[in-house]
């Protein structure tokens, strides 16, 4: 069973089955070209629901344009091979610039059907109309049911939390022992997760049709940002070779962050926390060597990179309230 759910998806399931239902339901109303309703549901089916109820309008929006000029040209001009080419030049240019793309195929193939009946007669437009409404619509209530990926999501927030905790937890580290590089693999790792779990989210939020606040978003597009200014980070160890007290308050700092790192918001005492350290870098005796003075700078500009860091999260949530 398991090696049968890889190779045939949920959404080729539903494919199927709606293909089945529109052929039947159009030959039920004795529609002619009734297996049109069925290759317009596999047109239809999408990957989330929002996807699939703009197409839905989208296609029923275009075929009422086809309709329309296809109606007035061959009145016009008879049922012609050229008829139909003049169709083609005055709809597609339409279809385009109102962003109808997707309708133009299905419904130029509705407009051959006049073309091949040579009528544009009331029963013959409303056949043809039936069918976009049989396939866009059973493939729009297909996609109504999508299932949740609410629970991997939460999943994703748990590990790239961890991962960023675990880099953090590597920096302090370097600034103690004084190495000059991070191993690529914990940037590589949580850069790899968070396009994975952008994607996730996009797809769940995508799958409310009504329009809510999809609080998810915010914290990934919040870590994407945190993960761009840790990379950036990186560059300061190249140049925090040597271990003084101001190093070893960074890295004081960095461990804290790292324990209370955890959901957008930051805590007083946190934001507190880092002044103090500020004040206790200004406290400091000044330099006595060109090398001291280098590494101070150093460790001021991680800081400032590290509270940009922190706020990072607490401006996404300010555009959220």
């Amino acid at each position: 069973m398991q090696r049968i759910r890889k190779y045939i998806g949920m959404r080729t399931v539903k494919t199927a089955f709606g293909a089945i239902l529109a052929v039947f339901i159009s030959q039920l109303l004795n529609l002619d070209y009734a297996v049109n309703s069925g290759i317009i549901v596999i047109l239809s089916v999408q990957s989330t629901k929002k996807k699939s109820k703009d197409l839905a309008i989208m296609r029923i929006g275009s075929t009422i344009l086809a309709l329309t000029i296809g109606a007035l040209v061959f009145s016009l001009m008879g049922f012609t091979a050229v008829a139909f080419g003049v169709y083609l030049l005055i709809f597609i240019p339409i279809a385009v610039q109102l962003k109808f793309h997707d309708g133009i195929v299905p419904c130029s193939v509705l407009v051959s059907h006049l073309l091949s009946i040579q009528s544009i007669a009331l029963p013959a437009l409303v056949n043809e109309m039936m069918q976009m409404f049989i396939g866009a619509g059973i493939g729009f209530l297909l996609n109504l049911y999508m299932p949740s990926l609410e629970k991997k999501i939460e999943q994703d927030i748990v590990e790239i939390d961890e991962m960023v905790r675990k880099i953090l937890f590597e920096m302090a580290n370097c600034l103690r022992t004084k190495a000059t590089t991070i191993d690529e693999m914990y940037y590589t790792q949580l850069e790899a997760k968070l396009k994975e779990s952008y994607n996730r989210v996009k797809i769940e939020s995508e799958n409310q049709l009504i329009y809510k606040q999809y609080n998810h978003i915010h914290y990934m597009e919040s870590r994407i940002i945190q993960y761009e200014i840790l990379y950036h980070m990186r560059r300061c160890f190249e140049r925090l070779y040597a271990s003084y007290n101001q190093t070893l308050i960074a890295a004081d700092l960095t461990d804290m962050i790292a324990i209370n790192f955890q959901g957008l918001e930051i805590s007083e005492e946190l934001s507190q926390q880092i002044q103090e350290y500020r004040s206790a870098l200004r406290l400091l005796p000044l330099p006595l060597t060109r090398e001291e003075f280098e590494n101070r700078a150093t460790v001021y500009e991680y800081l400032n990179d590290l509270e940009h860091f922190l706020k990072a999260k607490s401006s996404l949530i300010e555009e959220m309230i």
